[in-house]
């Protein structure tokens, strides 16, 4: 992974042998909270939204020190690693052993890869409608929650209101084939 200051990604990674990575509620706040406590002060995120066995993250680089960056993404996957074979008495790899990293290059890939993250539950079959999966940023940014993780101002450069990137992301949606 190579990150640029400044510069927007998709972040992703998926779990060994499509193991079920979150496996509560409990389990998807736990993986949340560490990578607040990782990633807050290197990145700024953008969108996110975690499935059973994988993660998204849309995140805009605020750091200069690429190599803390990859060492903190490490530090979160190995700690939640960790404490789900505590928890869970298991041992080993919970997740590939590469986070991948795209560079979004251009505000129409950016929005793509918002709307992509957001539908996962709905193209995995998970729910019907955007905002009945709460393990992603899309009930925070349609203001449905006071989730603080999103940066929900960063919307405001695309769309003049909740409702307006509401009715884009529905509109989206409504061409998926469930």
């Amino acid at each position: 992974m190579n990150f640029e200051f400044g510069k927007y990604y998709h972040l992703y990674n998926r779990s060994n042998n499509e193991e079920i990575v979150f496996r509560t509620d409990e389990n998807y706040v736990y993986f949340l909270k560490k990578y607040r406590s990782f990633l807050q002060n290197l990145v700024n995120t953008i969108a996110y939204c975690l499935m059973p066995t994988h993660f998204h993250f849309v995140v805009r680089i605020t750091t200069t020190d690429e190599s803390a960056l990859q060492k903190s993404i490490g530090l979160l996957l190995s700690s939640y690693t960790k404490a789900i074979n505590k928890r869970y008495h298991r041992h080993g790899g919970l997740f590939q052993p590469h986070t991948k990293a795209k560079e979004i290059l251009g505000d129409r890939y950016l929005l793509t890869a918002i709307s992509y993250i957001h539908q996962n539950p709905v193209r995995g079959k998970k729910v019907v409608r955007l905002e009945d999966w709460p393990y992603s940023s899309y009930r925070d940014i349609v203001g449905m929650r006071c989730g603080t993780l999103p940066d929900k101002g960063f919307y405001r450069k695309y769309f003049k209101s909740d409702t307006e990137f509401k009715k884009y992301s529905e509109k989206l949606v409504a061409g998926i084939e469930i």
